[in-house]
């Protein structure tokens, strides 16, 4: 059991969230490079970047030490509240100064003043010329963000994050704001942290990058999330060194899972038993504390008239943080369905969920193999790749904007004429909806599947070149497309 006489103080936890392009990943690269990379050990560089997935790092500043998130940002974040795992102590909310506050800033308010913790607000590119600090403050200002001389309570920094001015004075300010809150620890109770990301390594199994937030976490230990439990066969920290403990507010890398666990699950870890670590009740405890635990339904609407997706990304974090994107837009589009959502590069296997579909194949800084990539293409299954998580939303957008929008024209092929030369042959047709233009791109489709796309090169109708064929009419075109056309078929003109 805790008591006042046994706690000890315990470095802050911190997470920097905004908008996209604002700085969040310069700002933490900026940090890391200052206080760890001059210091890194060789068996950080020999750790083959599996370190990486912890999710965290520490920093030691003035004989202070700060660990500071860096996961895909204040949607992850989000991820791991809804499952109950207050991870985070100190927030800093980041602005651009060329750019004011926009969508995700607004969201990312919302996550800190859901999460009920303290934060400073961080003014960044203040080195650009259309930078306008007081414009932004103003902004601010309108979302109910009030800065100290501007009427509020509320501390800021103007910095450079690519430059690294006011860089440290911003880390003054988380430095007195965990002073002020005063976090502290039990080092004699059963450890517990934050599962914030997870995955699997081709040599060593599965693994979970976690941060202590109570305790003292051992190798050897029994632990156990709601959903998992095992024993910590190996304990590394932040820079991929064993270690034999560790004590909060330290990120660290568990080896011993049975299952990959779930990001944002809360554990308990403890000695062998009967020292005190008993895997069921460390689950049962587990299972206590994740009262906020909250699953968001993914449509299972399925049919012609929905988009089939499959998700990818290169750890759980990430495609927890994914997977909830795509479910709001799931939840308020209503016809997008997730088919697959898994950890790793992109496979065969996944492409195969989508031949013959509408589908989309997103991989949030996954790669794609090369047999994977060739099955794609012959099928036509789009796939779409980017290491920034706000662009695959833009993107699933984009196609669903573009798949369910109403064609201006169709057309049944009734024959073909004569050899097909490249990518080009003679096609000849009757207009079944609308009208249909010379030079016009159309999709190839049979019985709902899509098998290809195309452009008319020469549309004629009675032997003449026509600029268009309306409904009913029956006309020849001189077609490019990517895949054989064939009678029977149908051209569909967006």
């Amino acid at each position: 059991m805790s008591s006042e006489n046994t706690q000890k103080t315990r470095p802050p936890i911190i997470v920097v969230l905004g908008h996209v392009d604002h700085g969040k990943t310069t700002l933490l690269d900026r940090i890391r490079s200052t206080y760890i990379d001059r210091a890194r050990s060789v068996a950080e560089r020999e750790a083959g970047g599996i370190t990486q997935a912890i999710g965290a790092y520490e920093i030691e500043r003035k004989g202070e030490k700060m660990t500071f998130i860096d996961t895909p940002g204040h949607e992850a974040f989000s991820i791991m509240r809804a499952c109950g795992a207050e991870v985070a102590d100190i927030a800093i909310l980041l602005v651009a100064a060329n750019d004011g506050v926009k969508p995700q800033t607004k969201e990312a308010f919302q996550c800190i003043q859901d999460a009920k913790i303290p934060y400073v607000v961080a003014i960044n590119k203040i080195d650009l010329p259309e930078a306008n600090i007081e414009k932004t403050k103003n902004d601010l200002a309108l979302l109910g963000v009030y800065l100290e001389g501007q009427g509020g309570n509320i501390s800021w920094q103007g910095i450079s994050a690519k430059k690294g001015e006011g860089v440290e004075d911003l880390l003054d300010l988380l430095s007195l704001a965990a002073q002020m809150e005063d976090f502290t620890y039990d080092p004699a109770s059963f450890a517990e942290g934050v599962v914030i990301t997870s995955g699997k390594d081709s040599r060593r199994g599965m693994y979970a990058g976690v941060v202590l937030k109570n305790g003292t976490l051992r190798q050897g230990d029994v632990f156990a999330t709601p959903s998992r439990a095992g024993n910590v066969k190996t304990l590394e920290n932040f820079l991929g060194v064993q270690a034999r403990s560790l004590e909060p507010s330290a990120p660290a890398l568990m080896f011993g899972w049975s299952e990959v666990p779930k990001v944002g699950e809360v554990f308990f870890a403890g000695g062998d038993p009967p020292a005190g670590g008993d895997a069921e009740v460390l689950q049962a405890r587990a299972r206590e504390v994740e009262t906020k635990l909250h699953h968001r339904e993914i449509s299972t609407k399925t049919g012609e008239d929905v988009l089939r997706v499959v998700l990818k990304a290169d750890e759980s974090g990430s495609l927890e943080a994914l997977k909830g994107i795509v479910s709001k837009i799931a939840e308020s589009e209503g016809n997008l369905h997730i088919v697959r959502a898994d950890v790793g590069q992109v496979t065969e296997t996944d492409i195969k969920h989508l031949l013959g579909k509408r589908g989309l194949l997103l991989g949030f800084r996954s790669k794609v193999d090369k047999a994977a990539m060739n099955l794609a293409r012959g099928g036509h299954v789009r796939v779409y790749t980017s290491n920034i998580i706000y662009e695959l939303e833009d993107h699933l957008r984009a196609c669903l904007r573009e798949m369910f929008r109403k064609p201006v024209g169709a057309l049944a092929v009734l024959a073909i004429f004569g050899e097909r030369h490249g990518n080009e042959q003679v096609v000849g047709g009757r207009v079944t909806l609308g009208v249909v233009r010379n030079q016009s791109g159309f999709e190839i489709q049979k019985e709902g599947a899509l098998l290809g796309e195309g452009k008319i090169k020469n549309l004629q109708l009675k032997k003449k070149d026509v600029s268009e064929v309306l409904d009913g009419s029956e006309c020849g075109m001189f077609v490019e497309s990517t895949a054989p056309i064939e009678a029977g078929q149908e051209l569909f003109f967006f």
